[in-house]
């Protein structure tokens, strides 16, 4: 008994003194200037996170002082609302087209660019500036190509001939989301090419010249060779882009504000009008939480997909 207690403290005293040393080797000052970046990270992150889980359990509207804990009607409530079906399902829509268009365009652009010698600097800058503007500057600059009065597109359109009047794309409920997601493409797509064309850059240059000698085709080669070495940059972009477009507000919102009739409604844009529109915070936070919920098993899925993916080849 003596003995088991005493091999007990022998073995306390160890632990104590290992973590008294590593509590030494702790180098206290990186940790002070760090301190206030992680405490604004944690705040800004889940503050608004905790917010809106708490208000999405209450009827808290912007107008009123006073709300009650209503547990889960708002969530029962948009589970209900026909706009809010619409909303998720044009955000879905939105999203995948988006992510289709930006990934094809931008991995034929990275193909090309890895094969140009001369003046791939030049095309490369030229390219990637749209991703360079922010989005107001997009939005904005976009929105007055588009004006149907004094609109640069419609304008021209019409002084050659092509249009018998300055057409509204952006006023027209049939045309409006193409014009859109043709915008959301076009300002997504140098994010691809510039990280494809990255990937493309590593991919050994002997596996390709062994696979000509051995007669492989193109496509033979582009399939087990090049795909092979950069499928993982590319899954990473989609799940990445699938987050950021399904979440996407500021670009949507410049340029149509939701309209006309609904047609660029997503999630996003349901939500602001809900919560600052209505004054309703309690049923837009219920609806921060429920797209929070949806991308939360839609990026589980796709890494699950993607880590399958690399393990199969």
């Amino acid at each position: 008994m003596m003995r088991t207690e005493m091999k007990s403290d022998s073995r306390s005293r160890r632990v104590g003194a290992g973590v008294e040393e590593r509590f030494k080797q702790v180098n206290w000052m990186g940790v002070l200037f760090l301190a206030p970046s992680v405490l604004t990270v944690v705040l800004l992150l889940f503050y608004p996170l905790g917010s809106s889980v708490f208000y999405s359990f209450t009827n808290k509207n912007l107008i009123k002082p006073n709300y009650d804990f209503v547990a889960f009607d708002n969530f029962v409530t948009l589970l209900k609302d026909p706009e809010y079906w619409h909303a998720f399902l044009l955000s879905i829509r939105w999203t995948i087209a988006s992510i289709i268009g930006q990934l094809g365009l931008g991995f034929l652009l990275a193909m090309a660019l890895n094969r140009i010698r001369r003046f791939s600097a030049v095309y490369r800058t030229l390219l990637i500036v749209p991703w360079a503007f922010p989005a107001v500057i997009i939005g904005f600059g976009w929105k007055w190509i588009l004006n149907d009065v004094y609109g640069f597109l419609p304008n021209i359109l019409s002084k050659l001939g092509l249009t018998d009047h300055n057409v509204a794309p952006l006023a027209n409920p049939s045309a409006v989301f193409w014009v859109v997601l043709f915008i959301n493409v076009w300002f997504g797509t140098p994010l691809f090419m510039v990280n494809i064309l990255s990937a493309l850059k590593t991919v050994p240059g002997d596996q390709l010249e062994a696979a000509i000698v051995d007669g492989a085709t193109a496509f033979q080669r582009f399939r087990y060779i090049t795909l092979h070495h950069i499928r993982a940059v590319i899954g990473l972009l989609v799940i990445l882009r699938t987050i950021w477009v399904f979440n996407n507000f500021d670009l949507l919102f410049l340029i149509t504000g939701g309209g006309p009739s609904n047609k660029t409604t997503t999630l996003p844009i349901y939500a602001y009008q809900t919560g600052w529109g209505l004054k309703q915070l309690g049923t837009a936070s219920a609806v921060t939480i429920l797209l929070l919920l949806f991308l939360v098993i839609v990026s589980l899925g796709l890494f699950k997909l993607l880590n399958k993916w690399e393990k199969d080849n």
